[in-house]
């Protein structure tokens, strides 16, 4: 008797065990079913929201241009690989707004200009003579021009260099000097600076304003005055060697258009 009640105890209790173990793994079952369909909504909602995102927010292999993407509200700047952080220079980049350009041209034009006076003042300062082309004014033996002194009676010691404006035209003391064109005289002095005795005149020749200076002449030789007129070979004084002067010689100088040029080449392109 006690056996049996033992035994149907135990059976019971065992039922019940069993039925408590059940009831704690469904109970455990549920909290992971709710995690696993959370977990599958939000792949499947990632599946589909990322392949959009993607669409409209293409991504390139390698940055090439500097350029600004705004995502949301933010901004980014996203800078080229290649870019480089060397400077600058002026001379590297031209002008693009009218303003600019107009600038530009001023420029050019201004530096031109500049140029063309630092030209023209060092032909003066060095006594530069022009080119032979240039040196023609008027037909050989026509008259308009003539030598100053005779033909045979002198011979060049120096010419046109810098620091000497004239040629050196050496004869005997006492040979006459003659006008090398018509003009008016515009200074006729005994004492012309380290000129000493000398006679300028001013002329025309061929259509071009030409100048011409007659220096170290013999005191009282003087055959002219300023304000006369006077024509082509026309006696106007005699050599000599007064002022800076080393001996009996005509310095002779030669301006066209206000510019040095060389005397004795001068005087073989347009003299008779």
């Amino acid at each position: 008797m006690a056996a049996d009640i033992v035994t149907t105890e135990t059976a019971e209790d065992k039922k019940s065990v069993r039925a408590r173990v059940s009831d704690a793994r469904r109970a455990s079952v549920k909290p992971m079913r709710t995690v696993a369909i959370f977990a599958a909504v939000s792949a499947l909602v990632a599946a589909v929201a990322l392949p959009a995102y993607a669409a409209t927010n293409p991504v390139t292999d390698q940055a090439t241009t500097l350029q600004q993407m705004a995502v949301s509200d933010a901004q980014s700047l996203v800078v080229a690989s290649e870019a480089t952080a060397a400077p600058l220079e002026r001379g590297e980049y031209s002008a693009t707004t009218p303003d600019e350009i107009a600038k530009k041209k001023a420029e050019e034009a201004a530096k031109a200009r500049a140029a063309a006076a630092a030209r023209v003042a060092a032909a003066n300062n060095s006594g530069a003579a022009i080119s032979d082309a240039d040196l023609r004014l008027a037909a050989a033996g026509s008259g308009a021009v003539r030598y100053p002194v005779p033909q045979g009676s002198y011979y060049v010691s120096r010419t046109l260099n810098s620091g000497h404006n004239g040629a050196d035209m050496v004869a005997p003391a006492g040979t006459p000097i003659f006008a090398s064109a018509s003009g008016v005289v515009r200074i006729s002095s005994e004492s012309h600076y380290g000129y000493g005795v000398a006679v300028v005149i001013d002329s025309v020749v061929g259509g071009q304003r030409v100048s011409t200076l007659y220096a170290h002449m013999i005191n009282g030789s003087r055959a002219v005055q300023a304000g006369q007129t006077v024509e082509a070979g026309q006696f106007i004084g005699k050599v000599g060697n007064t002022g800076r002067s080393y001996g009996a010689h005509l310095h002779f100088e030669v301006r066209v258009n206000g510019s040095l040029v060389e005397p004795i080449s001068w005087l073989r392109a347009n003299a008779s």
